[in-house]
């Protein structure tokens, strides 16, 4: 997609490029490079979340009431755009992305005094305590029981895939406080520190080959955990319907076709490259073919997304749009790790390449091509979190067509 940019746009442009030259230091660009999950140990990331803040720039989506910049929907996909042109890292999204509006929705005056500035101004990380063993896809099945005792909650049960546990500072969280009724009514949405007794989280090893202490994804044990009752955000048993109205966040509020277009255009060198060794893949149609339709993809993604940036920005709900960015943002972003794989071929692998611990010896192959295979398998994940693909579907096929 061709935006017709203005001079205030322009200017803008410049602005956030200047400011990454100063504050995308080289410490922070190594750490997210070699990362096999593109995610950064905690202090890194802290850091530069808190560069983020000063500028005024970690809570982009936020309205201006709460701190936020204020960004028409072409700014916030100029800023996007430049980040990943950058090369810089993501930030986490749980709590300034997801669970703020929860809290902003339907917290009291209070909790939106106590939760929003901490993340705000990047002083706490978050992680989300939605799936189960068990319960995955079928969120409503979520087992994790708590029981009221005078002005608190008893935790028992288990969350899963819990992506940053192990770094995280606070926990948003869906517990069972009722089993009458329908499943979905005897959901509640409550928060609390990781630090809270009971709270005991194990790391999950996962393909992409990530070891001690560098996993991405943990399950949580909840064993007696004791939590105040006003840390309940919304009604007690009315969570289901903070739940969704969080996921709309999560599945449109990342917007994919910056960094996508980033990582294609890296492709496209990638297939250049090799073409100039490999006579057959230069000639080849098919090669063509799978690159013009995923520009195809990107350029229609892109458009989904400046559409979900202009209903927040007139103080609409996403609604189902965002299960159509999720959806086609996530099998896009598969496809292009797949393609980049196929391109590097035995380069791609994990562990050959890779440098040696101690060493300043280079990796065999095409540059970044010793994280292909890892973020490759990471990436598998993409098409299921937030809801699968095949949620996507169904709510998109009830939302939209009425079926």
């Amino acid at each position: 997609m061709h935006m017709n940019f203005t001079d205030a746009d322009r200017a803008f442009q410049g602005e956030v490029r200047d400011w990454l030259k100063v504050n995308l230091t080289p410490e922070i660009v190594g750490e997210s490079k070699v990362a096999r999950n593109a995610h950064m140990p905690k202090e890194r990331l802290l850091d530069w979340q808190k560069r983020l803040a000063a500028k005024g720039w970690l809570c982009t989506n936020w309205p201006k009431e709460y701190g936020g910049p204020g960004w028409s929907p072409t700014q916030k996909y100029i800023f996007e755009m430049e980040m990943a042109n950058a090369g810089a890292p993501g930030t986490s999204p749980f709590g300034p992305k997801m669970c703020a509006p929860v809290i902003m929705k339907f917290g009291t005056e209070e909790q939106k005094r106590r939760y929003l500035p901490p993340m705000l101004h990047s002083d706490l990380i978050w992680c989300q305590g939605y799936s189960e063993p068990g319960s995955g896809s079928d969120l409503a099945s979520l087992r994790t029981r708590a029981v009221r005792d005078g002005d608190h909650y008893v935790i028992n049960g288990s969350k899963t895939w819990t992506t940053g546990a192990h770094i995280a500072d606070w926990m948003f969280c869906l517990v069972r406080t009722s089993t009458e009724g329908k499943p979905q009514d005897g959901i509640s949405f409550v928060v609390f520190p990781m630090s809270t007794p009971g709270v005991k989280v194990e790391p999950i090893v996962t393909a992409d080959g990530n070891r001690d202490g560098n996993n991405e994804v943990n399950q949580v044990f909840l064993d007696d955990v004791r939590i105040p009752v006003d840390q309940r955000i919304g009604e007690e048993n009315k969570g289901w319907t903070c739940a969704k109205y969080l996921l709309e966040f999560e599945r449109g509020g990342n917007p994919y076709s910056p960094r996508l277009r980033s990582s294609f255009e890296r492709l496209k060198r990638m297939v250049g490259e090799a073409a100039n060794g490999d006579a057959k893949l230069g000639r080849d149609a098919a090669w063509r073919e799978k690159l013009a339709r995923t520009e195809i993809e990107i350029a229609g993604l892109e458009m989904f997304e400046m559409e979900f940036y202009s209903k927040l920005t007139g103080g609409q709900n996403p609604g189902p749009l965002s299960s159509m960015i999720k959806l086609r943002g996530t099998e896009v972003m598969q496809q292009v790790q797949e393609y980049a794989v196929d391109v590097a071929a035995h380069y791609a692998a994990p562990f050959p390449n890779q440098r040696k611990p101690n060493s300043n010896e280079e990796p065999i192959g095409p540059e970044g091509s010793d994280v292909l295979a890892p973020r490759y398998f990471n990436g598998r994940k993409m098409t299921i979190y937030g809801g699968s693909s095949e949620v996507q579907r169904g709510i998109m096929a009830k939302a939209m067509l009425g079926l």
